[in-house]
């Protein structure tokens, strides 16, 4: 006869893997992408020392972003992420539309990364455009290989990259401190005031990321305890990582800043010694092997808890439960990547038309997150006051973005035309609520995250 406290066991939800290191591992290695590489030297060029307020103005508003999402992934854990949390807010639909626009913008957006890494390898070893396309493929089979073995295997990878980029950053700071000068920063706005807006819009993809270790919410060990920490850590690494690099960028480089194809690499050249080539590559692979691997597991997580929900066929749903491996999404994802590299290198245009697919993507994503927030946290509660902060931030991100919103707005008309194809069949899905596979915790739902 079966105990009470032994059904009890049997009955208890899976819990997930990650801790709070591996998680902010994770997340600093979504955000911080290749721009740390480039940006800093474009942000002086459009505003001088004055880029200086752009970046500062860029780290605050990241903060009630990242603390947005933090809440809802605490409260609703579960692999759909912003997909989740929009379907509590606003239905079946919106969350369709909210699941496609991330999980097919991360196959046109990873090989691009991969594309911007291979640039600085070929400048290093030479190759040209065979380089930059061979790295960029290493890198894109060298993830998924990593994701295929579950998040216990990505965590502890992911926590191992961090580790070795915030040292490399420091390393850049530190080291070019002595020679820093202050006459660097007069004139400090030599291009108007105007033009910290214009360093400013450059800068909002540096921040892009937070969104997209929420489909990992339900994989930590506690959510509601651990995601929220894992985000606070994670942003004040970001934070005190792009302000520092940024800052002595300035300070050392003064008007060079402007003209330097890459900043860190010069910083680290003057600070340390050593190719400044090499180093840009290595700093470029770092970075964009953190990123790929944050935006794979959070695409393949999506993917399966899609299938799982009927917004993508059902043979998704593979892996769409706590613990398991979402296989077949990765599959798809790494696929579509692949593709979408091979499509690239073939008519020769390079990376820049996957950036621009997956820029409006993402904005949309933020939208209608933010604006599920509102709906879904408490009212008047932090939180709550963060996701209005960031709802009128990504208005203004909506406005920046004009006409890459073409692509969002092609891919919802398919995930309408899937779901009306559906309905069709007799297939159609669950209710916006009660048919929610519900995975908060007992915890998540006594504090007001």
């Amino acid at each position: 006869m079966t105990s009470v406290p032994a059904a009890r066991e049997l009955s208890a939800p899976p819990v997930g893997r990650l801790t709070v290191w591996q998680g902010a591992g994770l997340y600093i290695g979504a955000v911080l992408g290749t721009g740390v590489i480039a940006l800093p030297a474009l942000a002086a060029r459009a505003a001088g020392p004055a880029s200086l307020l752009a970046w500062l103005g860029l780290v605050l508003l990241s903060v009630p972003l990242a603390a947005t999402f933090a809440a809802l992934g605490a409260r609703y854990p579960d692999g759909g992420g912003v997909s989740t949390y929009v379907r509590h807010a606003f239905g079946a639909r919106a969350a369709a539309v909210v699941g496609w626009c991330f999980y097919f913008a991360v196959p046109a957006g990873a090989p691009a990364a991969g594309m911007f890494a291979g640039a600085y390898v070929a400048t290093a070893v030479g190759g040209g455009q065979r380089t930059v396309v061979v790295t960029a493929a290493v890198l894109l089979v060298f993830v998924a290989v990593a994701n295929g073995f579950g998040l216990a295997v990505t965590g502890r990878m992911q926590l191992a990259l961090a580790v070795l980029l915030v040292a490399l950053l420091l390393a850049a700071v530190v080291t070019a401190l002595p020679h820093t000068n202050v006459r660097n920063m007069h004139p400090f706005a030599p291009h108007g005031w105007p033009a910290v807006g214009s360093a400013a819009a450059l800068l909002v993809w540096s921040f892009a990321g937070w969104e997209a270790i929420t489909h990992l919410a339900a994989d930590f060990r506690h959510p509601a305890r651990d995601l929220p920490r894992a985000t606070a850590l994670a942003v004040a690494v970001v934070s005190v990582l792009y302000l520092a690099v940024a800052a002595v960028s300035v300070l050392v480089l003064g008007p060079s800043a402007g003209t330097a194809d890459a900043p860190l690499a010069e910083l680290l050249a003057l600070g340390i010694g050593g190719a400044v080539h090499t180093l840009a590559a290595a700093a470029a692979l770092l970075l964009t092997l953190g990123t790929m691997n944050a935006y794979f597991a959070g695409a393949a997580k999506l993917g399966a808890a899609l299938g799982r929900d009927g917004a993508l066929p059902a043979w998704f749903s593979q892996g769409s439960s706590v613990g398991e491996v979402p296989r077949r999404s990765l599959a798809v994802v790494s696929g579509l990547s692949g593709l979408a590299l091979t499509a690239t290198t073939v008519a020769d245009v390079g990376p820049q038309p996957l950036v621009l697919l997956t820029t409006g993507s993402f904005v949309t994503v933020y939208a209608l997150g933010t604006a599920a927030a509102l709906r879904l946290l408490p009212r008047g509660a932090l939180p709550h006051r963060s996701a209005l902060l960031a709802l009128i931030a990504v208005a203004a991100l909506l406005v920046m973005t004009g006409w890459y919103l073409l692509w969002p707005l092609t891919v919802t008309a398919s995930a309408l035309c899937y779901l009306r194809w559906r309905r069709a069949t007799g297939s159609p899905l669950p209710d916006p609520v009660d048919g929610l596979p519900q995975q908060t915790s007992p915890l998540s739902q006594q504090h007001d995250y």
